[in-house]
């Protein structure tokens, strides 16, 4: 069985005090810390890059998750394996023709490879990455459209994350967009369990209860099934 892990996303902490936020969430219970990399390209927005998770890396022990939203992720690999970047999660919309050797790549920078598919994108199209000889190690189910915090969850794609379940019951399946304390039943029953929350978590009066509020759900659903 895939363990729950719960990964703040760090796009909604304070940029300004980003190691003490990772910390906080660490302290708070956090399994993972999920960093956004946006290249104003493939999605419009423009967020962090390599020297930032360099930076943080140096204050913090803990899995950096990096989803890579990106029109080349190959440029990518070695800046994050040489940052200290844990996860690298990269979209299969760019990755269509090379993400054989792009998996090989992340894994030989020491980073674990992930792929994530957008909304409109058929579940179908990562299972030859996950059944590969040479597979992915996570799959990133967007529950909103790639881009911007804030949005609001997007039900009809547990069909996707059920879907995955059933074909691959050990994998680790995120999902990412819109989830908290109101979504994560519904993500937890369909089988997510790797969980990125951002505004639900940092906006919240007292973080540490929502992790603990969505690592409760997705536990509770696997004891069911």
């Amino acid at each position: 069985m895939a363990a729950a892990k719960i990964a703040p996303s760090m796009l909604s902490s304070d940029f300004a005090n980003l190691a003490s936020e990772a910390e906080r969430m660490v302290r708070l219970g956090a399994d993972w810390l999920h960093m956004d990399i946006m290249d104003g390209h493939f999605v419009p927005n423009l967020t962090i890059g390599a020297p930032v998770i360099q930076s943080l890396r140096k204050h913090t022990k803990a899995y950096l998750d990096c989803h890579l939203m990106v029109t080349n992720p190959s440029d990518y690999v070695e800046p994050f394996g040489k940052a200290g970047a844990s996860g690298f999660t990269f979209h299969i919309e760019v990755a269509r023709d090379n993400w054989q050797d792009l998996i090989q790549s992340i894994k030989s920078k020491g980073m674990r490879p992930g792929v994530s598919l957008r909304p409109g994108t058929p579940v179908e199209e990562v299972f030859p990455l996950v059944e590969a000889e040479n597979p992915v190690e996570l799959v990133l189910v967007m529950t909103v459209e790639p881009g911007f915090g804030g949005q609001k969850f997007m039900p009809e794609m547990m069909d996707k994350v059920r879907t995955l379940r059933k074909k691959y019951p050990s994998l680790d399946i995120e999902v990412d967009g819109g989830l908290g304390p109101s979504t994560i039943d519904v993500a937890a029953s369909a089988g997510a369990n790797c969980i990125v929350a951002g505004s639900s978590i940092f906006g919240a009066a007292d973080p540490g209860a929502v992790i603990s509020v969505l690592r409760k759900s997705v536990e509770g659903s696997q004891n069911k099934n």
